[in-house]
């Protein structure tokens, strides 16, 4: 092991056992004053200090281990954009708070959230109905549920994946299976028609699903309908972790739960990871071995993040012609913030002008973060004439350092920085002044006015403006 600093773990730990920094000393034969060092980071954590460490304690070494704070600076830009867009923090206040202090940075994320929520109420009371009045949804209650947990859910995943060993579950065979054991164990029934795309009614014990779904879709309600029969109170008991039993947000986790236990079972764990990593995640291969969509194999590419068995760690995005982001889950720090919008210079945006076709990008984040981009538009067809469809972007990314590791690498220089397309956060909170696509000034960025002088960039800030000499 090199150099390894964990004083702000090591004092957590003190604390919790409730131990003086003499008291901890002496169980593990050190002076109070060099444990005093190790806590300020002043030394290193050596191999024979943290062996003593974990055998006096109890814990394991990787409890001492540097955290991966890539995802928490994240959430502390978005919280705190108009701060650092200001200039009153700078990127590495916050790399420096999330890798030292992660409880004080949860605590700042909080309070900016809290703040924001508070501002958007104000916004709605005055009568402003703009993006920001509704940003704070039950749905994105949903997003940050997932979010916080590198959209891996073990308890449901692993259920999932013992039932289809349970019942058998075969290629080809998956609608089949399944419908048999909605019947045989729950007296479940199947019909077909109606408005609905799918409904159950659980007095009738009978399934209706739309003639518009296609085998694959069809399978999938069928596994969702599972999960509620055999998996209800676990449903309710991982809801209820994040939001009240009774609320819109509770609900609306029940059901982001339930479709997560019919993607693991529709594609179990163990087999998909294989078949991904077999074929370099090649998507459409999978969509195609799995006889599943484009988006479901996205999405379920996103949740690979089983302790000793991690697939590459995605994040999966869906939007809209207008921008609007539908879907986000996220396995990597990669995070967009909630009020600046989406970046234009992001490839998302570039497969709606040529659809059904795969699109790759190298992107750069302000933060010197490197990503792969894969996106791709599909549409979901009406169901008849002069019904309108609905089409999406399906983006799904990760970041660069496992780029090697996916088909859509091949002829690619990834060591190429120039090569990479810089997009950002959003607008709003941008870090980079000089955008000529840039939307929307940056938050708390004065804005250099001059009718005697016009530039490339769309939002000249004053303080930029007096760095390059105008």
């Amino acid at each position: 092991m090199g150099k390894a600093f964990a004083g702000a773990r090591l004092r957590r730990l003190r604390q919790e056992r409730g131990l003086s920094q003499a008291a901890m000393a002496r169980l593990v034969d050190l002076s109070p004053s060099y444990l005093n060092q190790l806590e300020h980071d002043a030394r290193p954590l050596t191999v024979a200090v943290l062996l003593r460490l974990t055998e006096a304690f109890g814990v394991e070494a990787g409890y001492f281990a540097p955290p991966d704070s890539a995802r928490l600076t994240a959430e502390l830009r978005d919280a705190l954009g108009e701060e650092l867009a200001a200039g009153r923090i700078t990127p590495g206040d916050l790399d420096e708070v999330a890798a030292r202090l992660p409880a004080v940075a949860r605590l700042l994320t909080d309070l900016g959230r809290g703040r924001r929520a508070q501002a958007e109420q104000l916004a709605v009371l005055a009568g402003d109905r703009g993006p920001a009045a509704d940003a704070r949804t039950p749905h994105e209650e949903v997003r940050e549920f997932f979010y916080r947990r590198q959209n891996y859910v073990h308890e449901l995943d692993t259920a999932a994946e013992e039932l289809a060993g349970e019942i058998g579950l075969r290629r080809g065979e998956v609608r089949a299976v399944l419908a048999d054991r909605l019947a045989s164990v729950h007296g479940v029934q199947l019909a077909s028609g109606g408005e609905q795309l799918h409904q159950y009614d659980p007095r009738a014990r009978i399934l209706r699903l739309s003639d518009r779904l296609r085998p694959g879709q069809q399978a999938f309600r069928l596994a969702t309908q599972l999960g509620y029969l055999e998996h209800d109170a676990l449903l309710s008991e991982l809801a209820a972790q994040d939001s009240p039993e009774g609320s819109a947000a509770h609900s609306l986790t029940r059901i982001g739960l339930a479709n997560y236990f019919a993607a693991a079972l529709v594609l179990p764990y163990a087999a998909f990871h294989a078949e991904a990593e077999s074929a370099r995640y090649d998507i459409e291969h999978l969509a195609d071995h799995f006889g599943v969509g484009y988006e479901t194999v996205c999405h379920r590419l996103s949740t690979l993040q089983r302790a000793g068995l991690r697939g590459v760690p995605f994040s999966f995005v869906r939007v809209d012609r207008a921008g609007n982001v539908s879907k986000r889950q996220s396995a990597t720090p990669f995070h967009f913030s909630r009020t600046g919008g989406t970046c234009p210079l992001w490839n998302v945006y570039d497969a709606f002008a040529a659809p059904g076709r795969v699109h790759v990008q190298v992107a750069a984040m302000p933060d010197g973060r490197r990503y792969l981009w894969t996106a791709r538009a599909v549409t979901r067809a009406p169901g008849g004439w002069g019904r309108p469809g609905k089409t999406f972007a399906i983006g799904l990314g990760c970041e660069l350092r496992h780029a090697n590791r996916l088909v859509y690498s091949t002829g690619l220089d990834l060591g190429d920085e120039a090569a990479a397309t810089p997009i950002g956060l959003g607008c709003k909170v941008c870090e980079r002044p000089a955008c000529a696509q840039r939307s929307a000034p940056a938050i708390g960025r004065p804005l250099a006015v001059d009718e005697h002088t016009s530039t490339f960039i769309p939002y000249s800030v004053r303080g930029d403006r007096e760095r390059r000499g105008f």
